[in-house]
């Protein structure tokens, strides 16, 4: 077991300590010094590899789509809302959540087959006046909602009531997060707007 642990922080942390023996020959003495040389610490840093998914793999009613910049902010907002557990993940919380009257956004994955597990979503958030958008990959959304998990739909809930405990001296951060909530809000807007062919 203890081998399995050290195993694993090696892989997260390099250490390298080398001890370098020098031999000076001076005529007939040999002198041994141990020098130590100093420990150099590299984090290996996981690379975020990018999923691809081809577009015959998507959806059909997949629209709007988000792009590759709006999905940055979009995942960049769950990863905040989720620190401050103001999301809803999975279509049983969304459903609960819309039907109970909450305000968000709703992001839902274009890669869900079959589709009828998330095709009521769209109509019931057009209902309640939500604004919803596809993401290509469940992957990248569960990633962004912190599970481990692929995730079908996640609904992003500012003014949800459940607060988190703050600590004293701790500032707060949700202004940050509100301003890009509202970014994105705007952006998923005006893409359901545009007609696209």
């Amino acid at each position: 077991m203890p081998k399995d642990r050290s195993e694993k922080k090696s892989k997260k942390t390099k250490e390298v300590t080398e001890t370098v023996e020098q031999t000076i020959v001076a005529g007939e003495d040999v002198e041994t010094t141990n020098v130590e040389v100093a420990k150099v610490e590299k984090k290996v840093r996981k690379e975020k590899v990018e999923i691809v998914i081809p577009l015959e793999d998507l959806s059909p009613i997949a629209h709007p789509l988000a792009q590759k910049k709006l999905l940055k902010k979009l995942h960049k907002t769950i990863k905040k809302a989720s620190k401050q557990r103001q999301v809803k993940r999975g279509v049983k919380e969304v459903v609960k959540g819309i039907r109970k009257g909450e305000k968000g956004l709703l992001v839902l994955a274009a890669d869900i087959t079959p589709i009828d597990i998330i095709s009521h979503l769209p109509v019931m958030s057009e209902d309640a006046g939500i604004p919803y958008v596809f993401v290509t990959s469940k992957e990248e959304l569960g990633h962004a909602s912190s599970t481990k998990r692929p995730t079908s739909c996640v609904m992003v809930c500012p003014d949800q009531k459940k607060k988190p405990k703050k600590k004293e001296g701790e500032d707060d951060k949700d202004d940050d997060y509100r301003e890009l909530f509202q970014e994105c809000v705007e952006e998923v807007k005006k893409l359901d707007e545009k007609i696209l062919f």
